[in-house]
């Protein structure tokens, strides 16, 4: 688990709800399903009419890897020593002899790449194709972020209209005191909901995607790069020095 993105979501909530019984209030008393069906139903709603289902499939995918590292995703230490030892090899056995290693990679860029490799390809074809898919993925993944990212913006505004509904509900039962209390805590309680679910889930898990893809893309280069030099018999002590320049850059 993620475990930065697990004590941000529960030091949120949690301040939240202990605020609310330091200032005298119940748990009981924010707890409304009729606002609740309001804030994300209308925000579910608003949300699948902006975006094709593809981009929302796609953002729930990516939301596992917001609260669970990816496994098959490596590490930059990693890839540097991968890089170097088949560059080693290259030299060693030629560069045919890395077919082998294709088996070996989990991570289906990398995999890729180094087939390419093998396969002779042009370096400037090599270079094209696979920056080609970096766009690719790049444009795939922001749009998907943006999903929750404009849920973020809408859930505020239904969390008014959940307001404004549960004030018309009051203004209707005036002459029923009884009925008061109901509506006007479905009123402020809908706007807790809206705002409080914009700024404390849906737009930090957006700002979270985008800094897993734009580390993800960093890794792609970092191959692109290293693959390339393997590709042009590049040194291996080289390509350690060159690559380990980008760790320095990241940071």
């Amino acid at each position: 688990m993620n475990k930065a993105s697990a004590v941000g979501i529960l030091l949120g909530i949690s301040a939240i709800l202990v605020g609310n019984l330091i200032e005298g209030g119940r748990i009981n008393s924010i707890v409304q399903g009729s606002a609740a069906l309001i804030v994300f139903g209308g925000t579910l709603g608003a949300t699948f009419l902006s975006f094709s289902l593809k981009d929302i499939m796609l953002s729930a995918q990516m939301l596992r890897n917001v609260f669970y590292d990816e496994k098959l995703l490596p590490d930059d230490h990693s890839i540097i020593r991968d890089i170097v030892h088949y560059a080693t090899t290259a030299r060693q056995k030629g560069i045919l002899s890395l077919e082998n290693e294709l088996n070996n990679i989990n991570y289906g860029f990398f995999r890729r790449a180094l087939r390419l490799t093998i396969d002779g390809i042009d370096p400037e074809v090599l270079y094209n194709s696979l920056e080609q898919e970096n766009r690719t993925f790049e444009t795939e993944r922001s749009r998907a972020a943006k999903v929750f990212e404009a849920a973020g913006g809408y859930a505020p505004t239904i969390g008014i209209i959940g307001a404004v509904l549960g004030l018309i509900h009051v203004m209707e039962n005036l002459s029923d005191p009884a009925k008061l209390g109901s509506g006007i805590a479905v009123a402020f309680v809908a706007t807790v909901y809206g705002v409080a679910s914009a700024n404390l889930l849906f737009l930090p898990i957006a700002k979270k995607m985008i800094n897993n893809m734009r580390h993800e893309i960093f890794l792609r280069e970092m191959i692109i790069e290293g693959v390339l030099g393997v590709q042009a018999g590049r040194s291996p002590f080289y390509l350690r020095e060159y690559l380990s320049s980008f760790l320095s850059k990241e940071k």
